[in-house]
């Protein structure tokens, strides 16, 4: 599809414009997706299963940590959870292996989702705007992969270990069903990935105007109550998790101030070399 001059372009040619962007978007995801769909032995044996592993990297640092600290009564250091995973439904593996393939290949996808996005609101940006936010592609993708990667590694294990072992009576086994136990991964890792975002999206709202660094300020106090809410939303309910979840996303808050302060300087020096201009 050839692209015509932004300004020239009707409301339904905008529409246009976005179907094919979303066309290509789709087909990303569905290309991504059956790569993961061909290795989804690997993904389920080694990713997906690892964290319900006492071998998963998380739990024996924890266990080293209070093994330092003289905790001897821990529950990162068991032999295996008390738990097992089964399947309920008779489609219930292959809905598993279905969705799972494709969370995998929106999450693989994800560098070129970002790409479709920033060349269909590109057009609308002033040719300096768009010099300056050239690293948009880059940068997003890099701080949602973190954030993935934060929620495997961290929210997810926390999850785990808490509900695990939360007994409510010795009566009751833990059987967990396939669907359940990838839910809790595939939310604990999108929603730490898209939280890692919060300084892309401040950025934006800050050049449109609705987003100051006053106001950031102004309201912190606001967003921690928010932040300590969404922490515990995303790890279950003790408090070392929640702090442990909330501290990234507190930097991250700072972070998005300061961006937001060099967006609003930049525009007022704009300004300035407008009007000696004029």
């Amino acid at each position: 599809m050839i692209k015509t001059d932004v300004n020239s372009m009707s409301f339904l040619d905008h529409l246009e414009d976005l179907r094919w962007h979303l066309i290509r978007i789709f087909v990303a995801i569905l290309i991504c997706g059956t790569v993961a769909f061909i290795f989804g032995t690997f993904i389920f044996d080694n990713i997906i299963m690892w964290p319900k592993k006492m071998t998963f990297p998380t739990y024996q640092w924890l266990c080293n940590m209070s093994n330092f600290f003289g905790i001897e009564d821990t529950t990162f250091c068991q032999a295996e959870f008390p738990f097992i995973i089964q399947n309920r439904t008779m489609a219930g593996q292959f809905s598993a292996h279905i969705w799972t393939s494709i969370y995998a290949g929106f999450i693989i996808a994800f560098p070129y989702i970002t790409y479709q996005l920033w060349h269909f609101i590109s057009p609308g940006m002033k040719a300096n705007e768009r010099k300056t936010s050239r690293g948009f592609i880059v940068i997003s993708s890099l701080l949602f992969f973190i954030g993935v990667l934060f929620g495997y590694f961290i929210v997810i294990p926390l999850s785990i270990n808490f509900l695990a072992n939360y007994i409510v009576s010795s009566e009751i086994l833990n059987e967990i069903d396939i669907s359940s136990y990838i839910s809790l991964i595939r939310s604990s890792s999108l929603a730490s990935g898209f939280v890692f975002e919060l300084p892309i999206v401040v950025y934006f709202l800050t050049k449109i105007g609705l987003v100051t660094p006053e106001i950031l300020k102004k309201y912190r106090k606001f967003a921690l109550v928010i932040v300590l809410i969404l922490s515990a939303i995303i790890t279950p309910p003790d408090i070392a998790s929640q702090i442990i979840v909330a501290i990234p996303i507190l930097i991250l808050y700072q972070v998005s101030i300061f961006i937001s302060r060099v967006v609003v300087k930049n525009q007022k020096k704009k300004q300035k070399k407008d009007v000696r201009v004029s």
